[in-house]
Parts: structure tokens; sequence; C-alpha cells
């Protein structure tokens, strides 16, 4: 079949299988070249392994110096006569390919992370392919809802302020429009379903698991991610419900951290950079800042993407040898947020802010870089693929993902 880029809003609902495997091995490229991971992790737990920071994370540990062996933990979907699958898909299926290709263990895991049975899944994998024992666990999950327990009921995130209503702006990938909007206070309920979804409290489920598993191996460290934002975005994201989700995750990596002591590891959560992600192209207002964002550090020549963020985060904060201790500000966080976050950066991308508007925001911002970016996460928008040419997706139905 022709498979082509069809986009509803801001969600894509066609993957390009081997635009997906070409946007893997530009990872790989880039990590090959980059600054190695010289003392990093061999066995490693991704939790939610296949798109973002957890799947760069995964390049990063594989082929960008620390060799490492992986189980990639991700709730995808395959071909079937309902559609052609989903980009996470087919990237925990190449990724698996090219690291088995490159003598590397990579064992994909496909089911709800948040459930008891994929837990069980997991220990047994560790079992047969780790030794019984994991080095890093990677805690990236970025879920609309949580089951409750066994049951049949969920939390569900909900993304708005608290206290009072935000006016903001969204970009529509679907047809390249700017849509003004205003975002109601959330409910107390709605406050601690996304704190239930997207807080700490799951991924301290995990560790304890693990723990009492004794699939913990010394030295062992965990990593989760998190955003905070300059203050101009604040209002529907660090003052909001994903706000208090993120400093609810911020105090369980302390909690966590003191139990892994036990074992001589740790835990941090690491605050990166505003990127284009399924997630993020979400957020209300959050779009006209990082078309913002991106003109000027690409400008500067600070730009970073996922790839980028994760090979530094290993390479150069969580793994820098035996006796040197991780970089943490006051608050024990890893930042690697702080190009963002640079001054001469924020004062230029508020300018731009102030004049960016519904009839402009394609020229003042990167609007190519950021529909670019949303494309090569579906598998467009390479110029090595050839679009027009048919895929026939029956050989990734029957096989093993």
């Amino acid at each position: 079949m022709l498979i082509e880029p069809v986009i509803q809003g801001v969600v894509a609902r066609t993957a390009h299988p081997f635009g997906c495997e070409q946007a893997i091995l530009k990872q790989i490229q880039y990590v090959k070249s980059a600054k190695p991971i010289e003392h990093g992790p061999k066995r490693v737990l991704i939790l939610g392994s296949s798109s973002g920071f957890g799947l760069a994370a995964r390049i990063a540990l594989t082929f960008g110096g620390a060799n490492a062996d992986t189980i990639g933990v991700s709730m995808e979907r395959g071909p079937s006569e309902k559609g052609v699958g989903s980009a996470g898909y087919y990237n925990n299926h190449f990724f698996k390919k090219h690291a088995e290709k490159n003598g590397n263990v990579a064992v994909n895991i496909d089911g709800d992370v948040f459930s008891k049975e994929i837990r069980e899944q997991v220990i047994e994998a560790i079992e047969t392919y780790f030794e019984g024992e994991v080095d890093l666990v990677v805690y990236s999950i970025a879920s609309g809802m949580r089951r409750k327990g066994d049951s049949n009921e969920f939390w569900r995130s909900a993304i708005k302020p608290i206290g009072e209503a935000v006016s903001g702006s969204t970009i529509l990938l679907e047809n390249d429009s700017w849509v003004n909007s205003t975002l109601e206070p959330a409910t107390d309920e709605e406050i601690t379903s996304t704190i239930k979804v997207m807080g700490g409290e799951d991924w301290e489920n995990w560790i304890d698991t693990l723990i009492n598993a004794d699939s913990i191996a010394e030295g062992c460290k965990t990593v989760a991610f998190s955003y905070i934002g300059p203050e101009i975005t604040h209002p529907i994201y660090l003052d909001g419900t994903l706000g208090y989700a993120k400093v609810d995750l911020h105090q369980t990596s302390h909690s966590l951290n003191l139990k892994l002591a036990n074992y001589n590891g740790g835990a941090y959560a690491s605050v990166c950079k505003a990127l284009v992600t399924k997630a993020s192209v979400f957020i209300p207002g959050l779009s006209p800042y990082i078309l913002a964002l991106y003109q000027v550090m690409k400008e500067k020549g600070t730009h970073e993407g996922c790839i980028e963020q994760m090979q530094r985060l290993f390479s150069e904060k969580l793994y820098l040898g035996e006796d040197v201790t991780t970089p943490v500000d006051n608050e024990r966080l890893i930042r690697l947020d702080d190009l963002e976050l640079n001054e001469e950066t924020q004062a230029k991308v508020s300018l731009l802010l102030k004049e960016m508007n519904e009839s402009n925001f394609k020229q003042l911002g990167d609007y190519h870089g950021f529909k670019q970016e949303f494309l090569n996460l579906n598998g467009f928008g390479f110029e090595d693929i050839d679009y027009s040419k048919q895929v026939d997706l029956t050989q990734f139905v029957t096989e093993d993902n």
C-alpha cells in the first residue's frame, strides 16, 4: 500500500515503516560521532522505549559508547485492518534489528507498563537475558491514563491550569493553523488524577518491584524525565496540573535515591529541553514557545533534539566514572535545560513571542523545523525515502516485534 502522512489536529494517524527506520539510523549515526559514554551501564531497562526520550536513551546507550543490552517496554499498535500501525511499533522493530546486527541484546515487551502482568514479564526477561539484574532503569512514560490496579477503572490526566483560567495558542499541524483557546482550571479530582498518571508513584512501584525481585545490581541507577521551562510557560505548565505531577516526580527521585543508596546507586530526575514530541504538541501555549525557541537556538547553534540531550545526559552527567559525582542543582535535579534557559536565549525568545501571532508565526518562528520534526517522528519527511513506493505491511504483521 501507499502510505502518506495523515494528521488530525496534532495527532498522526499514519506512520511510514522505512521512514521510522531512517529516523533510527540518523540517531545511531549521531551518537557514534558524539562524545562517547565511557563508563555506561551494560544492562538497561527502559520503560517507555518506543519514541521521544525513551527511544533516544536506548539508542544512545546501545550505540553511543556504552554498548548496552536493553529491555524496552511500550504499548504500540501493529499493522492491521484498522490501520498501518504506530510509529512506535516500527521504531521498536527497527531498533531491535539494528541492535542485534550490532551484537546487542534488544528485547521488546509490548503491553501496559502500569500492569502487574507486564511487571512479571519484565522480571522474567531480566532473569533470562540479564543474569537477573539491571544496571539502569530509565522511566520515560508519557501516557494519558493509568489503570487503577487490576480494575477496569482508570485515572486520566488533564493538561489544565490550577486556580484560574489561562489563555494560550495551539498550532494545528493538520492545516497549519494557529488556534487560540482558553483552558478552565482543573478540579481537585483532575489534579489528583494527573499526579497519579504522570507523577512518581508508578516509577517508585517499578523500583520496588525490582528490589523485591532481587533484580537491582550493585551501583544501579534510575532516571526519569521532567520539564520546568521559563516563566513564560509556567501558567500552563509548572503552575498547572503537569507541573504538580513533575514536582511529585522530583520528590519521588529523593525517596528512590535513599532506597538505591543501599546498592551504592542513585535516582535522578533530569530536566530536559522543550522539544517536539508526541506529548508536547498537545500542551496549549507551548507550541508558539517551541517555534520561537527553535528559531533562536538554531541561530545560536545551541539547539538539541532528543538524541543530543540523551547522549549528553549519559556521557556528561550520569556516567562520569566511579569517583565523580553526578552534577545536580540545589534540588538534586540534573539540568539538561541549561542551554534553553540561557538569559540571552530567553530574552530573544520573549521578544519573538511578543510579535508572534496567527498571521506571522510561520515567518517569525521555526515552523518548518517544528513540523519537520513532527513528520520525522512518524517516519515522514526524509529525503532518502521514496514515499511513492508501495509498502508491503504483511512483513511486519507476523514477525516478533
